[in-house]
């Protein structure tokens, strides 16, 4: 990253990115009855749209790049939230699905992990921690929940925000 508004423009896309498929999850999941799962997924796409929100408030006053699909520098072909589109399969169960939630916003922590660990730019580096930090309690809240389901307990009626 060389600019902060570089940066900004690759988090607003990632959550975007990130928002689009989890509802994209929720809407197959809700198409095939699968009430318990298109909610978690419908959840997760909520918070992808928060923070897309907090991302471009951050980025109000500064000229933010208008970047095309192939201008994004990723790991992958997607966005590294963008969740497993796998994930429309009609007989997907909560493991599974916790699972493709995991892997994405594991996939969101690695990627500004990177940038935190590979930037000179203080300022970068300062926002970065706190979108590090902040995907950091997404993984340890799917983490939390994964454990719950294996246990065979109950998750909260209500998922926790993050």
């Amino acid at each position: 990253m060389e600019t902060v508004e570089e940066f900004l423009a690759h988090s607003i896309r990632l959550e975007q990115e990130a928002a689009l498929r989890f509802g994209q999850l929720a809407d197959a999941m809700d198409s095939c009855g699968n009430k318990e799962v298109s909610k978690l997924f419908r959840q997760l796409a909520d918070y992808s749209r928060m923070h897309q929100a907090d991302a471009q408030a951050r980025a109000g006053f500064r000229d933010i790049p208008q970047m095309e699909a192939g201008d994004f520098k990723w790991p992958g072909v997607e966005s590294p939230e963008t969740a497993a589109i796998w994930g429309t399969d009609p007989f997907i169960g909560r493991d599974l699905a916790l699972q493709i939630a995991l892997e994405a916003e594991t996939g969101a922590f690695d990627w500004y992990k990177n940038v935190l660990d590979t930037t000179d730019n203080p300022e970068i580096r300062m926002l970065a921690k706190e979108f590090v930090e902040e995907e950091s309690g997404h993984v340890a809240e799917l983490h939390r929940w994964i454990a719950l389901h294996k246990a065979g307990k109950p998750l909260p009626m209500e998922i926790v925000p993050f």
